[in-house]
């Protein structure tokens, strides 16, 4: 029995190891961080390691550099062009500094030097887009991480040098949007800032990718919500990894034995959308659910419904998109109209938001505003550092500057913004008023009249290929 169970356990790691070599895979992954012009960030090197040799772990062939000048980068990614043509799973990664310029996204190489919005549109700065066409374009599959979402170190000298007329340099980088068969992902939300980390160390989002992208069984969107979840907790809530998913079917970098039975294939690290979901955390499906619940892209929530086929939230979401499809972009423009264009460019700080003369009942009321959209935080009545960070978050999704403080133009959208949404006022603070709208509101959310069925990917794994597999592998280790 005992040499049984040794046999089994041998046919399962073969099965895994098997299966996640059967596809080419290929990745890009470079950390930049000794910069010659501008301030150094002493972890993407480090960082580029380790994912360096995580994926290794499963597969991969890594193209890999750390502080790489502008003809290194490039030499880098016309091998890594060649070598992910055709192939089944393509993965670009890269920490160091990336600059948003004109709604475009570009990575610096350690040499740049940047004085005008015309030096980065003639080459000195690598554009992300053309980047990622080019080199990845006719994978089957392509992931892509960026942990570059730091402060635009060349922004002042850009916008003086660029008096004649405007040039849109943000901070961050700009959002992106993913093509077939791509899934992107920030180290925090477009046009916002994410954490190098402590020295030394992994930086937050590089660290969750690592911990959660390559456990077995796991598929890559489930994956990326346990990273959400992680960077939002490490950093307290003052971080948001962000992603734009437009993958078919899912996808598993490292499938276990269980995962390949279900989904029995050519190939196991991209297979037919399967069942692998069911069986996921509750907690990380809440705060996948949480994540999206208030997006206004439809691809977002159908990137629930995909790693969440018959989730708790699905009637929501089908209900959510259906909205959104009937009246496209209404969202939005219902959040941006009448809006004091002053709350998109001038900076709160504490003294603007002293001069709204908040009390302990307002600021009771900002907090379950800023619940009711969403950005749950603790109705205390104190705007502390959770508080702050939530005002942050709700900042950066407004496109509002991004303090953790308010002003009078911002309190004010903020007013006629959770009108619009009939979420909870002040005046609504008694136990007696808010026990009753809760008892009625969660059964209004179930009693909806289901949506057309959601087709599901899954079948029935076929007996022969199993035990085909199963049988060459026993017949080749018993000969040995």
């Amino acid at each position: 029995m005992r040499y049984l169970s040794i046999l089994l356990s041998l046919i399962c790691m073969a099965l895994s190891v098997s299966a996640a070599k059967a596809d080419r895979r290929v990745a890009f992954v470079v950390g930049n961080g000794a910069y010659k012009n501008v301030a150094q960030l002493p972890n993407p090197p480090i960082d580029a390691k380790a994912m360096a040799s995580t994926l290794r772990n499963v597969g991969f062939e890594v193209i890999e550099g750390s502080n790489l000048t502008r003809d290194q980068m490039t030499e880098k990614l016309l091998d890594f062009g060649r070598k992910a043509q055709g192939s089944d799973v393509a993965v670009f990664y890269y920490a160091g500094h990336g600059i948003a310029v004109g709604g475009s996204n570009y990575l610096l190489p350690v040499d740049t030097d940047i004085k005008s919005e015309m030096d980065v549109k003639l080459g000195a700065a690598i554009n992300i887009d053309l980047t990622l066409d080019q080199t990845m374009g006719d994978a089957k599959v392509k992931l892509v991480f960026l942990d570059a979402c730091r402060d635009n170190p060349f922004a002042a000298k850009i916008k003086s040098n660029s008096a004649t007329r405007s040039v849109n340099v943000g901070s961050g980088l700009a959002e992106m949007k993913s093509g077939e068969g791509t899934l992107i992902a920030f180290a925090t939300g477009p046009g916002q800032t994410a954490l190098d980390g402590q020295e030394g160390n992994n930086s937050p989002f590089t660290r969750a990718l690592i911990d959660n992208i390559t456990k077995p069984g796991v598929e890559i969107q489930q994956a990326m919500t346990s990273v959400r979840a992680q960077v939002n907790e490490e950093t307290h809530k003052g971080q948001l990894p962000w992603g734009h998913t437009n993958l078919i079917g899912a996808v598993y970098l490292n499938p276990s034995q269980t995962t390949q039975v279900a989904n029995a294939g050519p190939t196991a690290g991209a297979a037919p959308a399967a069942t692998a979901a069911g069986g996921a955390d509750a907690n990380v499906e809440v705060e996948f659910w949480r994540s999206v619940k208030e997006s206004n892209k439809p691809e977002e929530l159908n990137a629930y419904l995909s790693a969440y086929p018959n989730g708790q939230f699905r009637s929501l979401a089908l209900a959510r998109i259906a909205a959104i499809q009937n009246g496209p972009s209404t969202a939005t423009r219902n959040l941006n109209a009448g809006v004091d264009p002053a709350a998109f460019t001038d900076q709160a700080t504490q003294l603007t938001e002293d001069q709204i003369g908040l009390d302990k009942g307002t600021r009771r009321d900002v907090q379950r505003r800023l619940t009711g959209l969403g950005f749950d935080v603790k109705v205390t009545g104190v705007f502390n550092d959770e508080t702050r960070s939530v005002i942050k978050r709700w900042q950066g999704a407004r496109g509002y500057p991004v303090s953790g403080y308010l002003n009078k133009p911002q309190h004010k959208a903020l007013l006629s913004e959770i009108v619009a949404t009939t979420a909870p006022t002040a005046s609504d603070d008694s136990p007696a008023q808010r026990a009753p709208r809760r008892a009625s509101s969660a059964p209004a959310a179930s009693s909806a009249p289901p949506p057309a069925a959601h087709r599901s990917g899954g079948g029935d794994a076929g007996a022969a290929f199993v035990g085909g597999v199963v049988g060459g592998m026993m017949g080749g280790m018993f000969r040995r």
